[in-house]
């Protein structure tokens, strides 16, 4: 799995040169001439980041961040601007850039910057991997052992959900279980930390 640097500039020479900077030291990119053309084209599902001209014509780099957050893509994005001031990087930072750079921007300054970039992209891509692993396996629970779960993360002992449940001891038991084996939890602390990142609350408390 390799990770992709996608480049925006409308400016072939900028374009052409970033990317053979970034493919000299073995990185995979895809190039757009236009903010359209990136923004229609399938992502893969990889760590990336994008480096974005700023004044584009027809649609801004601010336009293409908001259309990135609006289909629930956070990709961190490196601004380049020619012409950059205070007020613009600032806006840019709040919006949630990762950098803000002016051209002409050095080689190493750049390579610094995607470097940084990428590493939060694989932190990001990571993490939402282990979410979408840990709804899949709360997906799998049955209606009885998700109650059992929540009962169970509310600090209710086998004996407290037996009779909560108006089933026996060993029934609960078994029960608790299979859920602690689907949610791959080897303890209660470990279940009790996957539910509050899936935010399930507990049924109740003793």
């Amino acid at each position: 799995m390799q990770n992709i640097i996608y480049i925006v500039d409308d400016d072939d020479f900028v374009r052409a040169s970033i990317g053979r900077l970034l493919q000299s030291v073995g990185h995979r990119i895809k190039a757009f001439s236009t903010a359209s053309e990136f923004l229609q084209h399938p992502f893969e599902c990889v760590p990336s980041c994008l480096i974005l001209d700023m004044n584009m014509p027809m649609q801004d780099g601010f336009h293409v961040l908001d259309t990135l957050v609006s289909m629930g893509n956070r990709l961190p994005i490196l601004f380049l601007t020619g012409f950059g001031s205070i007020p613009l990087s600032v806006r840019a930072m709040k919006a949630g850039a990762a950098e803000f750079l002016t051209k002409p921007v050095s080689a190493d300054e750049l390579l610094m910057a995607v470097d940084n970039a990428l590493l939060k992209a694989a932190s990001s891509f990571h993490h939402n991997q282990e979410m979408a692993e840990q709804v899949q396996r709360y997906q799998l629970l049955t209606p009885r052992e998700r109650t059992i779960l929540e009962l169970a993360i509310g600090g209710l002992l086998n004996k407290q959900i037996a009779s909560e449940l108006s089933i026996s001891e060993i029934t609960a038991k078994v029960h608790k279980r299979r859920v602690m084996e689907k949610m791959q939890t080897r303890t209660l602390a470990d279940l009790v930390r996957v539910s509050e990142r899936l935010g399930i609350s507990s049924a109740r408390s003793r």
